[in-house]
């Protein structure tokens, strides 16, 4: 594996990260809220993506540009791994070790984040969930890192509140799945922190709060050589 390589900048400037398969970046706002100039790379057009963006192949982009940036955030299309698109027989590309491969050959420090049916295929990752941030939705995601980050495993607490069944109404006091083609888009932005997303986005997205808490992790490993406040 390529060891990480050192990265120097003025002192006081926002490190550059690469946000891979963004969609409509809620993983990029909560890295941007951490501190973080963030470029959104999808093979689709995204004119909702808060952030500059760049219309290409992930994987090609990260092989040609990926030593530009000082962290990157690569999440490969999951609907391989997911029960509703297995269950309707979709054939959906896995992209989870091409890009792997692509991550370790830049020296960069990276993350991978997947969902749970990908975790056979994810090596030690973390996972986060909503109630760990204050967020009110049990959207486990996993994250395995590499090129030197490492990310601290949060307690997780336990799931006490009733969550409503996918696609159906949220009754109030209980969490939504919003996933698939749920109701109520305005409150999942509400609870997600994404306003300016569509249901295509929400139901898709990272919750920004699990990227600023990477990105904060970030940001310490980067401190010594960045100059940037950890």
């Amino acid at each position: 594996m390529t060891q990480p390589a050192i990265i120097r900048r003025v002192r006081g400037h926002r490190p550059r990260l690469l946000d891979l398969y963004c969609k409509q970046g809620g993983a990029a706002r909560g890295y941007a809220d951490a501190g973080f100039d963030v470029t959104g790379v999808d093979k689709d057009p995204q004119p909702r993506y808060p952030y500059r963006f760049v219309q290409a192949d992930a994987i090609a982009f990260v092989l040609e540009h990926g030593g530009a940036f000082d962290f990157i955030h690569a999440s490969p299309p999951c609907q391989h791994d997911t029960d509703c698109q297995r269950l309707h027989g979709n054939d959906h590309p896995d992209l989870i070790a091409p890009t792997r491969t692509a991550l370790e050959s830049n020296g960069r420090p990276w993350v991978l984040e997947n969902v749970g049916g990908a975790v056979p295929k994810l090596s030690d990752p973390v996972m986060l969930c909503g109630p760990m941030f204050g967020v009110a939705t049990y959207r486990h995601r996993f994250f395995e890192t590499g090129g030197g980050f490492t990310l601290p495993q949060p307690e997780h607490p336990a799931h006490t509140v009733p969550q409503a069944k996918m696609g159906r109404p949220v009754p109030p006091g209980w969490y939504g799945q919003f996933v698939g083609n749920f109701s109520g888009v305005q409150a999942a932005r509400d609870v997600l922190g994404v306003p300016w997303m569509n249901r295509d986005g929400i139901r898709e997205c990272i919750p920004p709060a699990y990227s600023r808490y990477i990105g904060i992790a970030v940001l310490t490993l980067l401190a010594p050589v960045l100059g940037v406040a950890a």
